[in-house]
């Protein structure tokens, strides 16, 4: 199976306020994604996490709890993301763009949403975070005929969303 996550900012108590997240203590919310995560993905599945995965943590913490995220990870990297932050070893791959061709359709990943990515106008599809959204955002895409989606946590009710989910979601064969 393939996941897609963004924007967990674990050890970031920050975010709780300013993204009127439902947890009382950093530790709740880094526990919380972290079970969720673990809860769909498994160590076989591959995942790509689109940035923004830890915030205002000292290297070894921050690595200690990534390496607890199951799957083959790889890392978009977002803007409070750092190479020499992260362990390379946690990661199956760490870079900027990110555009699968070996899918049913196209997808361009980014931290960043972007208005127009490669065979946008032929079908593919743009997945990013960074914007922190409500599912709200992600309808008015859809419905807009727009295959552009935020995979971030705040939009996916504290969840990795799965590649046949935004199949589904887009209506896509």
């Amino acid at each position: 199976m393939i996941y897609f996550t963004s924007d967990l900012h674990l050890g970031y108590p920050k975010v709780i306020k300013n993204r009127n997240r439902p947890f009382d203590t950093v530790e709740e919310m880094n526990e919380t994604l972290i079970a969720n995560y673990n809860s769909l993905v498994s160590k076989k599945d591959t995942v790509y996490l689109l940035g923004d995965l830890t915030q205002k943590l000292e290297p070894q913490e921050a690595n200690s709890l990534l390496s607890r995220l199951n799957g083959k990870k790889t890392l978009l990297i977002g803007n409070h993301d750092k190479y020499k932050k992260y362990d390379a070893k946690i990661f199956k791959e760490m870079c900027d763009y990110k555009y699968l061709t070996d899918k049913k359709v196209p997808i361009a990943l980014m931290h960043y949403p972007i208005l127009a990515w490669n065979r946008y106008r032929h079908g593919s599809m743009m997945l990013h975070g960074h914007i922190h959204s409500t599912g709200e955002y992600n309808e008015r895409n859809r419905v807009e005929g727009i295959r552009r989606y935020d995979v971030g946590v705040d939009a996916n009710h504290f969840f990795p969303v799965s590649l046949d989910e935004i199949l589904e979601f887009f209506e896509i064969e």
